[in-house]
């Protein structure tokens, strides 16, 4: 449901017919069901791409989560792949300002992925405070129009991989959004221990998932 966001510009036109639910696309998909339905499709193929093909045993790079999000959403959006160039809000809340995204990412490459990535050598404790970190800054710098909360999914489980876990296992979270929110807004004030909190839980929780039976 993309009205949850406000925008202004070129990357806030809608398709047509979809009363403002769904972005313009190159597919002329106008129903926001439809729409989700295509792009958790295609986030399946990049997971089996990423996690199963060709998971990075290397530092990861912003560029990596560039050519991710153009592997995922390249025949659907024409932007995809590319720093948005609008602002965006949501819930009251503004993500980075889209003129600072070029230093932020910047910043956000070395200060977390060059540091904490690959996560093979990191200490349990160390492994879920990257996360943590990692998670809410590229949340908070929301650097693409579309998808950025699943793409920071996406880098949390390449980076629970690379340390031997599992991916994790998100339902904690999406069945108390109120403290998923709140640890983003704690993270934001420069508090992770929250964050650190859902994703300890969140990484046992898909450790688990491998041992139950099928």
């Amino acid at each position: 449901m993309t009205n949850r966001y406000q925008t202004t510009g070129p990357e806030g036109e809608f398709e047509p017919g979809s009363n403002g639910q769904v972005l313009r696309n190159l597919v002329g998909i106008a129903s926001a069901d439809d729409m989700n339905d295509l792009e958790l499709q295609l986030l399946s193929a990049l997971y089996d791409e990423v996690l199963l093909r060709n998971l990075p045993d290397r530092p990861l790079t912003v560029a990596d989560l560039r050519r991710w999000h153009r592997v995922w959403l390249g025949n659907v959006y024409p932007w995809a792949g590319q720093e948005r160039s609008v602002n965006l809000g949501k819930g009251g809340f503004q993500f980075a300002t889209a003129a600072l995204l070029p230093g932020l990412l910047s910043d956000f490459e070395r200060e977390c992925l060059t540091r904490w990535t690959p996560c093979g050598e990191l200490a349990p404790d160390e492994l879920v405070h990257a996360i943590a970190v990692t998670h809410v800054e590229l949340i908070v710098i929301h650097p693409f129009r579309e998808g950025n909360g699943r793409l920071s999914r996406l880098l949390a489980d390449v980076m629970a991989v690379q340390a031997g876990h599992e991916p994790l296992d998100y339902s904690s979270w999406e069945q108390n959004k109120p403290a998923y929110i709140g640890a983003i807004h704690s993270g934001f004030s420069g508090d992770y221990g929250p964050m650190g909190q859902l994703v300890a839980r969140a990484i046992a929780d898909g450790d688990a998932s491998l041992s139950e039976p099928a």
